[in-house]
């Protein structure tokens, strides 16, 4: 469809036809920038919620069952406007974090998008604030019963509440606090170029050479990501040493007992599940990490592994490149056969242009997948460039994507999942791939090849998150005393990694800042977890499917799995669980999770 002025539409992708890459399509959204109907919904939305807050502000007290159901169904409304909004500028600048224009745009709608989410501030602190008593009496009310999870999980960060006055000033300066020290890594991580062979790469691109099966291109590669790093470290040690600060300031206001606390009570996680969860990991590296690298080294034939030579292919290991086709056949076929209502949607996917699959300068590095807004559909990006993994991190995202499209049905509110199952369809998607993989391969070493590269993924999703996690800790537990410089900053990743990964490792001078170009440490501090917490859960889950492939009851597993999928955030991850008959609290799940991975390095071993 064509589009005349005065507004000009995003485009669909200007080399469609030269290409197999899709490039996703945003005007399901807005048809550009300078859309009218953006200017429309700014104005629609400021004026709903000035109206909502002189309709309700000092009054939810007074309000019977009904009312109140009705109350939170226009907030809903509202912040859902908003939320599509941001969306739309986030993805627009997530494609391309180097044009200013996109960055002004972003900057612009979160900035007008705070400034009208102003008059929504009271809404969630007076019902927080209700008598417990006279709100549980509402909550039985068929008109609000509905509404019990969202006003559960909100009523449980009491404690951490601020006066009205402080919520709205820490709500106003967002904009020019974390948020704009997260715009800043990103344009930083956007324009960095990376010299390798007479060529200016992109991250994203000279990480890929790290995988290279020439190990003097990997030492190249290394080499130069860690010099282009350090000639941006002393302002990406200022954004990591500013994101900390200013979440101790939130959290020493709030009164949270540690850095992780905040987080784990979003999640709607004890402490001590994650304390479990990162100890059994940390006590486990010498069985999985360490093992395992020592015969990584053996088989690679080096005496010690370089840092460079972690994701290096084993001998053998000749990959052609996978086409987007086959990668998007193989993902939906093992997703198809698993449920066929999971392919049906991982279909749409593909159909329609919600991918964005193409590496290209100035976009994000890594993969995404973002939820926008229930009434619309998620969006996937990826950088995809043919390998292995990069079919795995398909899956990953298309797991995410269906989850989503799942939990659409309980609204902006109510959808979105704890990040202690937010990782469950990723990773339970990655293992169908694998699964119908290995179950397509005759040849033993080719099966052995497959193996020892799911073993890396997933010492890559656990044992390098928590190291993530303990390097996170570590810095913002000193950042409490004082600003860290950027050697402080290396010795704590070194530390971490030398610990994490083991004695078959040697660290050259290059690797201490690679640290540096971690998203998620400046995005949201501690979601790392979330990777290890997932694969656990998820390689306990593989191991009851199969017992139930056994057994002849997958249609029970099947139901259980996608009713928890589809529950979205309206029941706690414990009570989820339950009909699997796993619980992490309980110290032998962590060990299962575990024990899984070992298992594999059994049989790579023998």
């Amino acid at each position: 469809m064509r589009f005349a002025p005065p507004y000009a539409p995003d485009p669909v992708r200007a080399d469609q036809a030269a290409t197999t890459l899709p490039m996703w399509d945003l005007r399901d959204l807005y048809q550009g920038p300078t859309d009218p109907a953006i200017k429309a919904d700014l104005a629609h939305l400021a004026a709903a919620a000035q109206q909502f807050r002189a309709d309700l502000q000092d009054q939810l007290a007074a309000q019977d069952a009904p009312a109140l159901a009705d109350a939170i169904d226009r907030y809903q409304t509202i912040e859902t406007g908003l939320a599509r909004l941001h969306a739309y500028a986030q993805l627009r600048f997530s494609a391309d974090q180097t044009d200013p224009d996109t960055g002004s745009f972003m900057q612009t709608i979160t900035e007008r998008v705070t400034a009208i989410g102003r008059d929504l501030v009271f809404f969630a602190l007076e019902l927080t604030r209700l008598d417990d008593s006279a709100l549980n009496a509402h909550v039985t009310d068929p008109a609000l019963a509905r509404w019990a999870p969202f006003l559960t999980d909100l009523r449980s960060f009491r404690p951490h509440l601020l006066s009205d006055e402080l919520e709205q000033l820490l709500h106003d300066k967002d904009v020019t606090g974390h948020a704009a020290w997260a715009r800043l890594f990103d344009e930083v991580m956007a324009r960095l170029r990376i010299a390798i062979g007479g060529s200016e790469l992109t991250l994203t691109m000279a990480l890929d050479r790290l995988s290279d099966p020439d190990r003097a291109m990997r030492g190249i590669a290394a080499r130069a990501i860690g010099a282009a790093l350090e000639r941006e470290a002393p302002v990406l040690a200022l954004i990591l040493n500013t994101i900390a600060k200013d979440k101790e300031i939130n959290d020493r206001w709030r009164h949270y007992p540690s850095p992780i606390a905040a987080r784990n009570r979003a999640n709607r996680v004890d402490d001590g599940v994650i304390t479990a969860l990162t100890t059994a990991v940390s006590e486990a590296y010498p069985t999985l990490s360490h093992r395992y690298y020592r015969l990584k080294a053996r088989w690679l034939g080096y005496p010690k592994l370089a840092h460079w030579d972690r994701n290096a292919p084993l001998p053998g290991d000749q990959t052609r490149p996978i086409p987007w086709a086959e990668a998007t056949a193989l993902v939906q076929r093992a997703y198809q056969q698993f449920s066929p209502e999971m392919g049906a949607i991982a279909g749409q996917f593909f159909s329609k242009p919600w991918i964005d699959a193409a590496p290209r300068a100035g976009k994000s590095a890594g993969a995404f997948a973002h939820p926008i807004v229930p009434d619309v559909h998620p969006y996937i990006a990826l950088n995809y460039q043919g390998r292995p993994r990069d079919v795995m991190t398909l899956a990953h995202e298309l797991g995410h994507g269906i989850h989503q499209v799942l939990a659409a049905p309980h609204g902006h509110l109510m959808a979105a999942t704890p990040l202690t199952l937010a990782e469950t369809a990723s990773m339970f998607g990655e293992k169908l791939v694998f699964d119908a993989l290995l179950a397509a391969e005759a040849d033993p070493q080719r099966r052995f090849l497959l193996r020892a590269r799911k073993v890396e993924d997933m010492l890559n999703t656990v044992v390098r998150q928590i190291a993530f996690l303990q390097f996170e800790q570590r810095v913002h537990a000193e950042r409490a005393a004082g600003e860290l410089s950027v050697a402080r900053i290396n010795e704590i990743w070194l530390d971490v990694q030398r610990a994490s990964l083991g004695p078959a490792f040697e660290f050259s001078d290059d690797f201490k800042l690679f640290w540096a170009y971690v998203p998620h440490m400046v995005h949201t501090p501690f979601y790392v977890y979330a990777y290890a917490f997932g694969d656990c859960l998820v390689n306990t889950l593989v191991q009851l499917y199969r017992e139930a492939c056994t057994c002849g009851r997958t249609d029970h597993f099947r139901e259980a799995y996608l009713n928890l999928l589809r529950a979205g955030g309206t029941r706690p991850y414990r009570q989820l669980l339950e009909p699997f008959g796993v619980d992490p609290a309980d110290p032998a799940f962590w060990q299962r999770g575990l024990g899984f991975i070992a298992a594999m390095i059994d049989e790579l071993e023998g």
